[in-house]
């Protein structure tokens, strides 16, 4: 099965020629409104996730969905560790998964890592987020991956 054709359903971690039963045309259409309908539907940030690793670019998604882990973090501890770990990841230079931010960003962050606030990364997620937005999002729209899928649902409900 070649992989540029497989949905990739994150709750069942199994890969498949089809999309998941449970998603709508709704949902679909839904996510060419805008980029954040995308963000806040219940597969957009999986599908666009899957689509963001096919083009070799997921790091801004999975920087932006461990942002969105990190700000409910409660525990002092647990925060200061996953802190050190998002910036090990993400954030230092030349690391393994760097995102594009600038680097007044990237200071404030160097200089607030050692009390991480539930805040302290929020610029970075914001600077991600723009990024998505303005770059790879039109592209998701225009894939082959979006346009088939929104034929498989519309040709799902036509039947």
């Amino acid at each position: 099965m070649s992989r540029r054709n497989c949905w990739i359903c994150k709750i069942c971690r199994a890969e498949s020629k089809r999309p998941p039963s449970n998603l709508t045309l709704e949902e679909v259409l839904q996510w060419a409104q805008s980029f954040e309908k995308l963000m806040t539907t219940k597969y957009g940030p999986v599908i666009y996730a899957a689509y963001l690793k096919m083009e070799h670019s997921d790091e801004n998604i999975k920087f932006w969905m461990e942002c969105e882990t990190y700000k409910k973090i409660a525990s002092r501890w647990s925060r200061i560790s996953r802190a050190r770990k998002l910036y090990k990841i993400y954030i230092q230079p030349e690391s393994p998964r760097e995102i594009n931010i600038d680097s007044l960003t990237r200071e404030a962050i160097i200089k607030n890592i050692q009390e991480p606030t539930r805040t302290c990364f929020e610029e970075a997620q914001r600077i991600v987020y723009m990024h998505m937005e303005r770059d790879s999002y039109p592209r998701f729209l225009k894939s082959e991956m979006y346009q088939k899928l929104l034929k498989t649902i519309q040709s799902k409900n036509n039947s």
